[in-house]
């Protein structure tokens, strides 16, 4: 206990039964010894880690106060389970009348002439409590536990229960880590699975739309051929129909020099040019026959 002109205040050193991944509280109790309202601030040095409620507050005349220091959920135990961490609790005489909502930093500041009275308390790491152990064969009552004379067995006991809970939560970790990454690759497999459905419709839209366009020749494109066929002699670009009637019979042909001459002349390769003349011929086939017969009728 500390005893100062204003508080006293009990315990001095915060011990926390420290257990990973678990959170723990510690209790400080504040006790005004004057007759005056006293002002308390609670700093620490490492503000993340804890949280003090109240941090800050007014102890009544022969009064006390309790304040609830919270150590967060700690994932790692720290090395040979020493901590560094102190708290400093400040505490000056206030107004008669003075509430929490009166506390102001200012009221803390020794550079503006208040007497401020501060006491430093450390942070201690205990072992948690451990449960009864069962009373051992052949130990007789109102004697002690066979092999505990000089504590080297709950000591043996104490390390191998500790190494055990270590490994626990390794395993532990692993198996989250595992879940995560299953789930992370059954999210890719969802995408995958959508895309490629996706890419399969787009090839279907594709071929249906590749079909229409090569399924051949449009009734309209035919009559147009024929009307201009009807001219006897027609000139196209890169290429000349002809159209001559003998007797009642007519003959439709069809030449691709002039295509040829002007894709040479442009600089295509010989077998791009070999190439266009021969869709131009197989397209010219295809509609020989309906443009036939539309000048015969």
């Amino acid at each position: 206990m500390s005893t100062g002109e204003l508080l006293s205040i009990e315990p001095l050193e915060l011990k926390f039964p420290f257990e990973l991944r678990k959170q723990i509280s510690c209790d400080l109790q504040l006790s005004n010894k004057t007759d005056n309202h006293v002002a308390f601030k609670v700093k620490t040095t490492n503000p993340k880690k804890y949280c003090v409620r109240p941090n800050t507050g007014v102890v009544l005349p022969r009064s006390t106060c309790d304040v609830v220091v919270t150590m967060q959920a700690q994932k790692e135990a720290p090395p040979d389970m020493q901590c560094r961490d102190k708290f400093l609790l400040q505490s000056v005489k206030a107004s008669d009348g003075a509430t929490a909502k009166d506390v102001t930093a200012e009221m803390f500041n020794k550079e503006a002439g208040h007497v401020v009275e501060e006491c430093k308390l450390r942070v201690v790491y205990v072992s948690p409590p451990q449960p009864p152990s069962p009373v051992r064969e052949g130990s007789e009552e109102g004697s002690p536990p066979r092999g505990s004379d000089n504590g080297h067995a709950n000591a043996a006991e104490f390390a191998a229960a500790a190494r055990a809970f270590s490994e626990g939560l390794e395993a532990q970790d692993k198996s989250y880590e595992a879940k995560a990454l299953i789930s992370k690759l059954t999210a890719e497999k969802n995408t995958a699975i959508q895309q490629n459905n996706k890419l399969r419709q787009e090839l279907e839209l594709l071929k249906r739309a590749s079909s229409k366009s090569s399924g051949g020749v449009s009734f309209m494109v035919v009559v147009l051929i024929g009307l201009l066929a009807f001219r006897r002699e027609n000139w196209f670009p890169g290429y000349k129909l002809c159209i001559n009637k003998y007797s009642d019979t007519y003959v439709l042909s069809l030449s691709t020099d002039r295509l040829k001459k002007q894709l040479i002349e442009e600089g295509i390769d010989d077998n791009l040019v070999k190439d266009c003349d021969q869709i131009m011929l197989s397209l010219f086939s295809e509609i020989r026959l309906q443009v036939l017969t539309i000048l015969r009728n």
